[in-house]
């Protein structure tokens, strides 16, 4: 059967009109698609886009924040910064390269004349080292970085720059911050120092992770200036602002192509210290002075010819303000200048840059081999160890407020034919004495026989030893742990007596650490543990800021007392040490008007065959209700009550005068009692130095 030809012209048909009509359906179908598309490309992602492309063809230049300030607790500036005037230049990317660094030559040639004519001679450059500072061979920088030429510009050369700057192509003239610190150095390696970013941005942990920083109001410059040490390290962030932006538009050549936008830079944050200036200065000047003296004595108690350093921290009772922190000797901390510092002042001041109140150092000596010789900073706390040693046999009831003991002046332990003898100071015999006669009297048999023999032969106490009970009593008192101030590189100290436990044996190691050895201190955690004995066991948290105020004075943060932990003992085992404290004597507190508490140490070290004596003492004032607690440590510095007691008088006395051990500060008030008599409690500890010689209490 034959198709009909006309039937399949019908069906053609069909076919063909379904074909034309998808063909226009699928063609609207796209266009719709493309539509919409591009409709959300306008308006929905064009913003986004367009300032993407926009950050793709601008280049922005950090302008740097000027840093805060540091002032002490009366508002005195101690580390500030002032602006300065520098030179920058720009390598003009619209001229080809050999033809830019041809003008650069040039320029520089012309900018030698200016800097002669006009500059500082103190500042004077060549025109090599302006062509260096131009960096023509881009080896630190990119083409559209600006180069500093020169910092510091004088009046006369900023005036005849800005006068004819049209005939200098690329230069531009910008304010920037310099470093100043106070030429009395207070509290240098507290405060710390500034070191250039690009030489620390990869050894420094701190400044490391600064490298990943996205937000370019935070990116830290290669120039700037950074704090390495001290308060300047540790309020980094809140001294350093935010830096500025100058942001110009440029094409693919680098070439700028519009007007420059700029966003000042946010100066930083002030800090206040509670650091006194007066009070630091007179603590600095006190140590110096006792160094000379006690070098130099014909006095044999006082005489200590190998002590080069001593260091001091007075910290208050109730708030924790370290208001004098000293480490002697110190140095000008302006030679950091620059955040350099050159190879003849650090091989000259490189043994006082660190803070000896918080980690260890030594004074200077011509060699390493000499320096061998000497102990470091970190010390035995000696019999300043006595009042807690006494709280450790009270609490653990190894004795009674009303126990006695018969003081031979030799306590012995050890399998017989190994004996070691435990004696007094210059072997006196003290006879029937209590827990306070022993601290008044400084017996090391008492704490050997009451206390760390005592302890050793209870033995275990629910599952702990006898030294890990002793360690515990250590920790809870801020020995042998941080003391939490927050400061770079403090450290822990050296804790001496489990080593002995296991070289030696138990009782060995308590029963000298009974009476301050086998542990090694830092002068702040003897400050933390001072202040303990004074506000009845609470450890408070060593503090160096006040205030932290903004560039406008607003008040950022102020300072809360922090409270680390808590020991609870019996009022009478209170009462049972600070009798005993008030009665040491010590020397230089003669004639004072204020009532104290004090205990001074001669803690021992062998260094390099020879048995070096350390100087320690602390103390607290006023007896009742006390303020301030101060701890002195100078490392073969003798007989503490020699060596470093009338170190710890000179600082309450400023403390009383600037601030007011009763709260008032005395140098506002009139002298009202000026026969220097003294109190029953002042009176025990002075004008004794004809009993002190005659007892050989000379701790």
């Amino acid at each position: 059967m034959q198709d009909d030809p006309q039937k399949r012209e019908i069906i053609n048909r069909r076919h063909f009109s379904f074909r034309l009509n998808l063909f226009f359906f699928i063609t609207f179908a796209l266009f719709s698609i493309l539509i919409v598309r591009l409709a959300i490309l306008q308006f929905v992602e064009g913003p986004m886009l367009s300032a993407e492309g926009l950050d793709k063809s601008t280049r922005s230049v950090k302008i740097p924040p000027i840093r805060g300030n540091i002032y002490d607790s009366t508002g005195y500036a101690i580390a500030y910064s002032t602006s300065t005037q520098s030179l920058y230049f720009t390598v003009q990317p619209e001229l080809k390269l050999e033809a830019a660094k041809d003008n650069a030559r040039e320029m520089a040639a012309e900018l030698f004349k200016v800097f002669t004519e006009y500059g500082d001679p103190a500042k004077a450059m060549t025109v090599d080292d302006i062509i260096r500072q131009m960096d023509l061979d881009f080896r630190r920088n990119n083409i559209s970085t600006p180069r500093r030429i020169k910092s510091g510009l004088t009046n006369k050369e900023i005036a005849y720059l800005m006068e004819n700057q049209a005939a200098y192509k690329g230069i531009e003239i910008m304010e920037e911050s310099v470093r100043n610190y106070d030429s009395n150095s207070i509290a240098v390696q507290l405060v710390g120092y500034l070191k250039k970013y690009k030489g620390v941005r990869e050894t420094v942990d701190f400044y490391k992770e600064k490298t990943t920083e996205k937000d370019a109001t935070l990116q830290y410059l290669e120039e700037e200036d950074v704090g390495m040490d001290g308060l300047e390290y540790m309020y980094q962030d809140v001294l350093r602002g935010t830096n500025g932006l100058k942001t110009y538009p440029v094409n693919n050549a680098e070439r700028i192509i519009g007007p420059m936008q700029i966003t000042n830079p946010q100066k930083g944050s002030d800090i206040y210290l509670t650091i006194n200036k007066n009070v630091q200065l007179k603590t600095e000047q006190a140590i110096m002075d006792q160094l000379k003296k006690i070098t130099t004595s014909s006095n044999k108690y006082e005489r200590a010819d190998y002590a080069k350093t001593g260091f001091a921290v007075a910290m208050e009772v109730d708030t924790g303000k370290v208001v004098a922190m000293a480490s002697m000797p110190d140095y000008d901390p302006n030679i950091w200048a620059g955040g350099r510092i050159s190879a003849e002042d650090y091989e000259n001041f490189s043994n006082v840059l660190e803070n000896g109140t918080i980690r260890s150092v030594y004074g200077k000596y011509d060699s390493e081999e000499e320096r061998k010789k000497h102990p470091s900073s970190i010390v035995p706390p000696g019999s300043t160890m006595k009042p807690l040693s006494v709280l450790i046999g009270l609490n653990e009831k190894l004795f009674t407020t009303s126990t006695y003991f018969n003081d031979t002046g030799v306590f012995t332990y050890g399998k017989k034919g190994y004996e070691t003898f435990v004696r007094n100071s210059q072997r006196h015999v003290y006879g029937n004495i209590d827990a306070a006669g022993a601290i008044q009297y400084s017996s090391n048999p008492f704490m050997a026989a009451m206390i760390g023999d005592r302890l050793y032969k209870r033995g275990t106490v629910e599952g702990r030893s006898s030294v890990e009970i002793w360690d515990d009593y250590m920790k809870q008192f801020g020995l042998g742990v941080l003391t939490e101030s927050g400061l770079f590189g403090e450290t822990k100290g050296i804790i001496e007596y489990f080593g002995e436990a296991e070289r030696g044996s138990a009782q060995s190691a308590l029963i000298q650490a009974s009476f301050g050895q086998q542990g090694r201190y830092t002068t702040l955690q003897l400050a933390q543990y001072t202040a303990m004995l004074a506000n009845h066991g609470k450890r408070m948290k060593p503090q160096f800021v006040n205030e932290i105020k903004d560039a406008d004075g607003n008040l950022l943060q102020g300072f809360t007392p922090e409270i680390l932990n808590e020991v609870v003992f019996k009022e009478e085992y209170w009462k049972e040490i600070e009798l005993g404290m008030s009665k040491v004597s010590s020397q230089g507190f003669e004639g004072v008007d204020y009532t104290y508490r004090r205990k001074t140490g001669t803690s021992e070290q062998d260094v390099a065959k020879r048995r070096a004596e350390n100087a320690v003492f602390i103390a607290y004032a006023p007896a009742e209700n006390p303020k301030l607690a101060v701890a002195v440590v100078v490392p073969d510095g003798g007989f503490g009550s020699y060596g470093a007691s009338p170190i710890a008088r000179q600082i309450f006395d400023a403390y009383d005068e600037e601030v007011g051990l009763n709260g008032e500060p005395k140098k506002k008030t009139a002298t009202t009692d000026t026969d220097g008599a003294a109190d029953n409690d002042t009176a025990s500890g002075n004008g004794t130095d004809a009993i002190d010689t005659a007892l050989g209490n000379n701790e």
